[in-house]
């Protein structure tokens, strides 16, 4: 994708609510870090943040959705369909695209969609009008959240809070990449790849072990303690909100240059490789933590790949898998609570003896 592809974004955000810049956010490296690698690879399987109240884990999240480039999509399509990619493709697209029609295509921008917690299973799947099916003789379907955040991003704040039921239907959505809704002996699916974020504040309450293993990645984050950072971060937000438009264009390059650096991130993801030797060694950290399954392997090879392609290599190194394994396996070890050990430090220490590291 050109550079001049992408500017229609920069223009039309004038127009759109302002939204803080996501390269303007002042420290939280470790939550920025993962949602950037979810979106190079979906994936990986969304990205838990559990931290402290006012740490700007919204804001950061909003400002991603913001920066990402436009999509196209089927035009008037109430999923988001991709022009020419079937596994992305509503059914009726499909059927157009098999009997030779035309298909028209519209740009947008990826669409972030906010799950409030008091919302039905049928708020978030959709509905089937039953009366006109069985009326009309066709599937009158209404389209629920999952519908709108095909190929976008899906925020769950307060995810600890959501009914159990709910988080596992997400999860499910977010991991097969399509949604089913049967009622009556009728059933009716449509593509749902988007990527998960939840958010959470742990002194209310942990998730189930089962579903936190079902995040791809877990970031933790707490509040900026360094009193320079704390008067940086509240002079930026003033500066933000006192002239919006001036503090845009302020970091408009350092936006743009990070969206080119996404986009050529994914046209670079099929190329990059692993050597065999890492991939083992990868596997005897999460053997020698005694992670249940092979979903932190997984992860974290997919991870350290995305972080190559961030980089702009074809070769994932060493260091990439540094920086992402803590991130890809903190929430899958067992909780001891005598243990008094931060889960993340031990996730480093095994990291360090199992690649000869000298810290």
């Amino acid at each position: 994708m050109s550079p001049t592809a992408l500017e229609p974004t920069i223009v039309k955000s004038a127009t759109r609510r302002v939204v803080f810049p996501f390269t303007a956010i002042v420290g939280q490296e470790e939550m920025k870090l993962a949602l950037l690698l979810n979106v190079i690879d979906p994936k990986i399987g969304g990205v838990m943040i559990m931290g402290d109240r006012g740490t700007g884990k919204s804001t950061t999240i909003r400002a991603l959705a913001d920066l990402l480039p436009e999509i196209e999509v089927v035009a008037n399509d109430p999923f988001n369909s991709h022009p020419s990619d079937p596994d992305i493709m509503s059914d009726t697209v499909r059927d157009r695209v098999d009997r030779g029609e035309e298909i028209p295509i519209a740009k947008k921008k990826v669409t972030m969609v906010d799950l409030p917690l008091g919302a039905t299973e049928d708020r978030v799947c959709g509905t089937i009008d039953i009366e006109k099916a069985l009326s009309e003789g066709v599937k009158a379907f209404e389209p629920g959240l999952l519908a709108k955040a095909n190929r976008g991003i899906l925020y769950v704040d307060e995810v600890n809070l959501l009914d159990d039921h709910l988080v596992d239907v997400l999860l499910d959505s977010a991991a097969s990449g399509w949604n089913t809704v049967e009622r009556e002996g009728i059933s009716i699916r449509h593509p749902a790849r988007f990527v998960l974020v939840g958010s959470g504040n742990p002194e209310e309450g942990e998730l189930r072990p089962q579903l936190l293993d079902r995040f791809g990645m877990h970031a933790e984050i707490r509040t900026v303690k360094e009193p320079v950072l704390r008067v940086r971060i509240v002079e930026q937000r003033s500066e933000f909100d006192q002239n919006p438009p001036e503090f845009l264009e302020k970091y408009r390059e350092t936006q743009e240059a990070l969206q080119q650096k996404l986009v050529n991130a994914q046209e670079l993801l099929p190329s990059v490789t692993s050597d065999y030797d890492l991939r083992v060694k990868i596997s005897e950290v999460c053997a020698e933590l005694d992670v249940d399954g092979l979903r932190g392997d997984i992860v974290t090879n997919r991870a350290a790949k995305a972080l190559a392609a961030f980089e702009g290599r074809t070769l994932v190194l060493v260091d990439d898998i540094r920086r992402v394994i803590t991130l890809c396996l903190r929430h899958r070890l067992r909780k001891d609570p005598l243990e008094s050990i931060d889960s993340g430090y031990k996730v480093e220490k095994a990291f360090n003896r199992v690649f000869g590291i000298e810290v």
